[in-house]
């Protein structure tokens, strides 16, 4: 089986990080790899904003910690409540991607970009997940006010984030995949 497809088959969602922060040299193979994701008629339209300042996952965290609390989601409020409470397990580099909202396939390019960071951080060693809730922290004004801070030009919404850093724990066994998700017509 050739590496491209291990690497594909092995990758999992790691939620517990060592404090370790990544080296520069892997965090720009990853970017690297997020530059060269597929995307509609090629525009590119992703942007990445790499967050590996810890004061600044702090405030992150706690914005999004005060918006699960007040989601009316049970699930969220209850997560929220947590004493260790971080949506990117306390990884020490997270990466947001964003698209530009006017190009033809933002949501599309910008996931494929994910996709290719989460991939090449586990062909390099580096654990990572994709998290989804950080789009909640533009729901508020504090939130909002971060757009600037981040680097995320206008125009751009966020797609997802991945957090990244090295496993701090055993990798799990991958979860059994559905049936029934295929159809062959020949």
């Amino acid at each position: 089986m050739s590496e491209t497809l291990q690497t594909i088959l092995q990758r999992r969602s790691i939620r517990s990080y060592k404090q370790e922060q990544i080296r520069d040299s892997e965090l720009q193979a990853i970017i690297e790899a997020g530059r060269f994701a597929p995307s509609a008629r090629n525009q590119q339209s992703w942007h990445f904003t790499v967050v590996q300042n810890q004061a600044l996952l702090s405030r992150i965290n706690k914005i999004l910690q005060v918006v699960f609390l007040h989601s009316g989601d049970p699930l969220l409020e209850e997560r929220a409540k947590a004493e260790n409470f971080s949506p990117f397990y306390h990884a020490p580099t997270l990466i947001i991607v964003s698209a530009d909202e006017k190009a033809i396939a933002p949501q599309a390019d910008a996931s494929l970009a994910l996709g290719n960071l989460l991939l090449a951080a586990h062909a390099l060693g580096v654990g990572s997940c994709w998290i989804h809730s950080l789009r909640f922290l533009f729901s508020t004004e504090e939130g909002r006010a971060l757009n600037k801070e981040l680097g995320i030009p206008a125009g751009y919404t966020i797609v997802g984030s991945g957090a990244f850093g090295y496993h701090a724990g055993e990798a799990q066994a991958a979860a059994p995949r559905r049936e029934g998700t295929v159809t062959i017509i020949k």
